[in-house]
């Protein structure tokens, strides 16, 4: 896959090509309580809705699931001396954020996503 970055800002393209983390409370989506979908700012693939949204205290936006099981892909992150697992577009393979075994039921999971790896999209203009 060719990959274009043209349309990234500086801050999307550190965390999603370079799997960076913006900082807590800092993004555009971590409060946002709208009905929608997130799609991956770089192909613009739907991985999570608002039906899934949660608000979980972290200071990122969290779901506890994605849309579909296809979407995202999963791959140990042994970084900064912690054992966690790295979320990723399956699409372009974009760094999302990380998925934790401490979210709410029916899951159990918490996805905690970098708001700067997603594009939000109002369920009224879909």
């Amino acid at each position: 896959m060719v990959k274009n970055f043209k349309h990234l800002t500086d801050e999307q393209f550190r965390v999603t090509q370079q799997h960076g983390t913006e900082p807590a409370f800092s993004g555009a989506y971590w409060d946002k309580k709208d009905d929608g979908y997130y799609n991956c700012v770089c192909c613009g693939v739907t991985l999570f809705s608002s039906e899934t949204k949660f608000d979980s205290n972290s200071g990122w936006p969290s779901f506890f699931k994605p849309v579909s099981t296809d979407v995202v892909a999963e791959s140990l992150d042994n970084s900064f001396f912690m054992k966690r697992t790295e979320v990723h577009c399956s699409e372009c393979e974009a760094h999302l954020g990380h998925v934790f075994p401490d979210g709410p039921k029916p899951t159990g999971l918490r996805y905690c996503i970098n708001s700067a790896s997603l594009n939000f999209i109002k369920k009224e203009n879909i």
